[in-house]
């Protein structure tokens, strides 16, 4: 299935959540035509993932006779990792690119899930989609720094303690949350949840019992047309 077309991600598209938010992003930028790749929060260095990075307080006008995509544009360097722009500064430049902007809205220290903290995610409002990734990985697996980012806002979101192991309805709790992965989305954005590492046969058993458990959790007023399950940057299937 086209990874696009299966993710919505054909305008300004945030990618928040764990467990797989930059490979989601570089899959999208290098599948799409004339792709922007940028962050409104820091992100690591990703040169060898898109044609080149300008670092650049303009990221409007560097649109302007480009012709090397997927684009990366930041607005300063700090040691590994780029900075990012404000989300108004975001909006402006989706108004004016010629493709789709993609966005990190937030981090997660490379754990395998997470829920968000009191100041993110750093959605822009006129997002017209939304990502929330988490990692099938993280069932079976303790509620623990170890493989959570954040486990004490899971904790307050699923009833869990520290320690005790996360199931398949924790995380479709989570990423079907007003707190969790819905927090900050647009009320006219599109959200499609993204399960990612559905590597095998059993993990897609695992993945297709969250993405249930989220089309049962879901309030009405969110439009989610279906859950994505991924591997690797390709797209497994939709339920």
């Amino acid at each position: 299935m086209d990874l696009i077309e299966a993710l919505y991600a054909d305008g300004l598209t945030c990618v928040v959540g764990a467990g797989g938010k930059k490979t989601t992003l570089y899959a999208l930028a290098n599948a799409a035509e004339r792709a922007v790749l940028t962050a409104t929060v820091r992100i690591p260095l990703f040169d060898e993932q898109v044609s080149r990075v300008v670092v650049t307080d303009d990221p409007v006008g560097e649109l302007d006779g480009n012709g090397e995509w997927p684009l990366g544009l930041v607005p300063e360097r700090e040691d590994d990792r780029y900075r990012g722009y404000d989300p108004e500064v975001v909006d402006d430049l989706s108004a004016h690119a010629p493709g789709p902007v993609l966005v990190k809205a937030d981090g997660a220290r490379t754990r395998e899930f997470k829920a968000p903290g009191e100041d993110e995610p750093r959605i822009p409002e006129h997002a017209d989609t939304v990502l929330p990734v988490a990692s099938v990985h993280v069932v079976g697996k303790p509620l623990s720094e170890e493989f959570v980012h954040r486990p004490e806002r899971v904790a307050d979101l699923t009833g869990l303690s520290t320690g005790d192991t996360v199931e398949p309805e924790h995380v479709a709790q989570v990423l079907a949350h007003a707190r969790g992965g819905l927090k900050g989305v647009p009320r006219d954005a599109t959200v499609v949840p993204v399960l990612n590492k559905v590597d095998d046969g059993d993990l897609l058993v695992t993945a297709r019992r969250i993405a249930h458990g989220i089309h049962d959790l879901l309030a009405e007023e969110f439009h989610v047309p279906h859950v994505a399950l991924t591997s690797h940057g390709e797209v497994v299937r939709t339920v």
